[in-house]
């Protein structure tokens, strides 16, 4: 370990280890730092599901033929609402719309892990926690913490949190934050063996105001989370077995839990706010959860802290070799950042209040059940690979329009013919 570096990243999951592998690749010298000393260490509270709009950093970074060999499942979903299901795969057929992968945990960060310390340029440092940051007129130039009982110094020209939504680097910078509190709690637990039907397609619930999910994975497990609203908290609180069961069996369709094998217990937590930070400040910057920390039931927390992490390297690698201005590169990350992320987030929020679903929600959501096209459309845009003026693009709205139209034609009473002898004595 040498103590200057170009970076130095604090927090070696899925944002830090995808930041430290990019910039080195770009020819930057990377210190990583963990707290735990565990190579095999990974995150229990997780959707383990990586949107399709994660899936061109995980080719980048060059792990999907890896993934696919330890059985990551490519994910593809089907969505049940008042209207019945969306369908996305149903005109297609399966393998042909964008996917990421559901992964466990437990496979992937170690993976990723292994993958940065195999890295030519980057220092994995496992055990060190940090408590401190060094600063210079105002700038952050480095950190400082301890290590096997010893104090230990970084410095770097930038240093990046990567330590999740209570970000280490975010609370010692008194970075500017904002906190959405969260009207859902979450549990879920892992099953082996359940029967699969459908395959490897996931279910996800819009029960109004409650929520679930079914999410097949890989080593033939299958995660099943519940996601009511704080309503029924009490009922949780009292029996967790019994209310978490019978949640799952009065699902549509609902996954047969009484044939499968629980692995470990049922997890969750009941207070997951989300929290949105400024991005970036002097000499620092934040990826993954530390920047941005977005509700569980929209499965994107993956996704973001790899592509978050791309987008501050393709930004400010040059800027830390020295080839330009770092605060102009930091500038232009937090500018990415905004527009990718921003109206996703702003609309993840809002239902977290676990509100029913608004107007909009329900003209677009129903059409999606009604028709395969706006399925397929809305499968692109959950995935995160479009935006939401795209979403409701005219062409959408028109469709949605008709094919709500078409259904609320066939809903209602037709007339009957008239009686031969009313049409006569009117001269028909």
């Amino acid at each position: 370990m040498n103590d200057t570096y170009d970076v130095v990243i604090n927090g070696a999951s899925v944002a830090g280890c995808t930041a430290a592998v990019l910039f080195a690749r770009r020819g930057a010298k990377v210190a990583l730092l963990e707290r735990r000393s565990d190579v095999n260490a990974y995150k229990v509270l997780c959707t383990h599901y990586i949107q399709p709009a994660g899936h061109p950093v995980l080719a980048e970074l060059g792990l999907v033929a890896e993934l696919e060999a330890v059985g990551a499942v490519r994910n593809s979903a089907k969505y049940w609402t008042r209207w019945g299901w969306i369908k996305p795969e149903d005109r297609v057929g399966p393998d042909v719309l964008p996917h990421g992968y559901n992964v466990r945990r437990e496979t992937l960060d170690p993976m990723l892990r292994r993958l940065a310390a195999e890295t030519k340029g980057v220092d994995l440092l496992l055990g060190h926690t940090v408590n401190e940051l060094i600063t210079d007129d105002g700038r952050v130039v480095g950190v400082a913490g301890s290590a096997g009982g010893e104090r230990f110094e970084v410095r770097a020209k930038l240093v990046v949190g990567a330590d999740g939504k209570d970000s280490t680097i975010a609370k010692l910078a008194d970075t500017p934050s904002e906190t959405t509190p969260n009207n859902r709690f979450s549990y879920f637990a892992h099953f082996r063996g359940l029967p699969r039907p459908d395959g490897h397609i996931a279910k996800a619930y819009y029960l109004e105001p409650d929520n679930a999910y079914v999410m097949p994975n890989d080593d033939d497990v299958t995660i099943i989370s519940v996601l009511p609203s704080m309503e029924r908290l009490g009922e949780f609180k009292a029996d967790l077995e019994g209310a978490y069961r019978r949640f799952v069996k009065a699902l549509p369709e609902a996954p047969d839990i009484d044939n499968a094998e629980r692995v470990g217990k049922i997890v969750g937590t009941i207070n997951y706010p989300l929290i949105t930070r400024q991005s970036t400040g002097p000499g620092y910057a934040l990826v993954g959860d530390a920047a941005l920390t977005s509700d569980p039931l929209a499965a994107v927390g993956c996704a973001w802290a790899m592509q978050s992490a791309h987008w501050l390297a393709e930004s400010a690698s040059s800027a830390v070799l020295g080839y330009g201005d770092l605060g102009t590169a930091l500038g232009a990350y937090r500018k990415k950042r905004a527009e990718k992320l921003k109206a996703h987030a702003h609309l993840i929020a809002d239902y977290a209040t676990a509100r029913p679903f608004n107007r909009i929600e329900r003209f677009t959501f129903s059409a999606a059940a009604r028709d395969a096209r706006m399925a397929e459309h809305f499968h692109v845009f959950g995935s995160r690979l479009m935006s939401v003026p795209d979403f409701l693009s005219p062409w959408a709205v028109a469709r949605c329009s008709m094919v709500n139209g078409k259904a609320l034609f066939r809903s209602q009473p037709q007339p009957s013919a008239a009686p031969e002898r009313v049409l006569a004595g009117r001269g028909a």
